[in-house]
């Protein structure tokens, strides 16, 4: 096999180059003189997560398909400690991207099975106030393209960043219970009664049908007649108002007077 670099990778002060190869090795080399130092050993499959520590210079984490993580000793050219991603029924899940945190204490990493895996030093307490599955009601919605060719939610025919803060669901569709709910980027103030899921029945590829999170619903929604989503409402005045902006903004442009004292107006 014809050795290919995959990934390449500076630590913290510049004075290493580690360079992931696709014959499973990662190779240590001085970035000064170009000489190789190390070869580090223990991937199983190509490597394309290499991270530097943010201020140790003497530490590099790599990541890969095999579902191996390291944590390398650069300068002594050895192994600090290893995880394998090891899915219970599943076999590996692949390492597709890692991250350390801006102190240097803890690491994330993400896997091909949507996992999100933290590490790093005391209890994870803190990290089991939340629910383990947890995904957006809106991420396997189909999209579709209108005549500009601009991508629109195919259910709400809305531009997905026009649309409401999705809502928390477990990985069958089941919602949150409205406390997750107000961890949503846009719902941290809503009332209860705005947190509330609109359900309904949806068939899956497999042809069974389940409950599943298809909108926004109040409370008393379906006795007062109350529009169904009032952050739909609020997107909708925004957006005409923008649009009221933009024409003015064209009109004064054309140099067509706009308030009658034979001037343009400025947008």
């Amino acid at each position: 096999m014809k050795p290919k670099v995959t990934m390449i990778a500076w630590n913290q002060n510049d004075n290493y180059v580690v360079t992931a190869v696709n014959n499973h090795l990662l190779k240590v080399w001085n970035s000064c003189t170009g000489q190789l130092l190390h070869d580090l050993v223990g991937h199983a499959d190509e490597v394309f997560v290499l991270e530097t520590h943010p201020f140790d210079s003497r530490i590099m984490l790599s990541a890969g398909h095999d579902g191996n993580i390291f944590i390398w000793d650069i300068t002594k050219g050895t192994k600090t400690k290893h995880y394998f991603n090891m899915i219970e029924g599943q076999g590996h899940g692949a390492v597709f991207d890692c991250k350390f945190s801006p102190d240097g204490q803890h690491f994330a990493c993400t896997d091909s099975h949507g996992h999100l895996l933290i590490f790093g030093f005391g209890c994870s307490r803190p990290y089991e106030k939340i629910p383990e599955q947890m995904f957006f009601h809106t991420d396997y919605r189909p999209l579709i393209r209108d005549s500009n060719n601009y991508v629109l939610d195919e259910q709400t025919q809305q531009a997905p960043h026009l649309m409401p803060p999705p809502f928390l669901v477990d990985v069958d569709g089941n919602p949150h219970p409205t406390k997750y709910q107000r961890l949503v980027p846009g719902r941290e103030n809503c009332a209860d009664e705005h947190l509330i899921p609109q359900l309904g029945y949806v068939a899956t590829s497999d042809g069974e049908v389940v409950e599943q999170v298809i909108g926004q619903q109040t409370v008393d929604q379906d006795e007062q007649g109350l529009e169904p989503s009032i952050l739909d409402g609020m997107i909708r005045q925004l957006q005409l108002q923008q649009d009221q902006r933009t024409g003015a903004d064209q009109e004064s442009a054309s140099g067509v007077p706009q308030n009658g004292e034979g001037t343009p107006r400025r947008g």
